[in-house]
């Protein structure tokens, strides 16, 4: 007899209620798990563990979230058995697909109310980050969103921001009012003295043309601090 350690465990030996593919077909796609889901575009397992098994650890090592999921890189997810380049890819561009349908509907739907709102508008492209990067929501007089413009990039610690990439695309934009955003990939959401200080540097400057800043968000995991709300913009 073949030794059970050379099998390869395919999703073709389990029943077929519990193929993802056939599931999906039979039942649509709302009946399916996230590891059912994430098992689809994994496509096949490895020596030890079908495509749904190795889809339930991947998901287990990462808090069962799939929020927690769209933060790993390439090579995050290649360090896993049966997980080669080209399903690291799948799996990040399914996850990049999810991200924009959510950024498009926000775009165009949202009126800033309150932190909340404003946090809405922009959580998706700072949420998941493993470095920093700085955001500003661009507003109509009816705090309507016009637009939101990544201003910079940076490293785990920190970004530089010009205040003429914020005020540029502000003035040609016709904004009546702007919203900064940035994340702390730490995830620790208290704003530093260097926050404190851009934000004061940026809402002295863009009085002068007339423009209100109204909020400055720290953006971590679910979760965000608001300048406005605790009475320091």
């Amino acid at each position: 007899m073949e030794d059970s350690e050379n099998i390869r465990l395919t999703i073709k030996s389990l029943a077929e209620d519990d193929r993802p593919r056939e599931k999906l077909v039979a039942k649509g796609r709302q009946a399916l798990s996230d590891a059912e889901l994430l098992a689809i575009l994994l496509s096949s397992g490895n020596r030890e563990e079908t495509a749904i098994q190795l889809a339930q650890r991947i998901l287990s090592e990462n808090l069962n979230s799939i929020n927690q999921l769209a933060k790993l890189q390439l090579n995050d997810l290649k360090k896993y058995k049966g997980v080669g380049e080209a399903k690291a890819v799948t799996v990040l561009a399914a996850l990049e697909i999810g991200r924009r349908r959510t950024d498009i509907g926000v775009e165009e739907k949202i009126k800033v109310i309150s932190s909340q709102t404003a946090y809405n508008a922009i959580k998706s492209k700072l949420s998941d980050l493993p470095h920093e990067e700085f955001w500003v929501i661009f507003l109509s007089r009816n705090n309507n969103v016009i637009k939101t413009d990544c201003i910079s990039k940076g490293g785990v610690s920190g970004t530089v921001v010009d205040m003429r990439l914020i005020l540029k695309p502000a003035i040609e934009n016709l904004a009546s009012g702007i919203i900064l955003a940035h994340n702390h990939p730490s995830g620790n959401l208290k704003p530093s003295q260097e926050d404190i200080h851009l934000t004061k540097k940026v809402k002295e400057a863009a009085r002068l043309i007339d423009m209100i800043v109204q909020d400055h968000l720290i953006i971590g995991d679910q979760e965000y601090f608001s300048f406005a709300d605790e009475g320091i913009l």
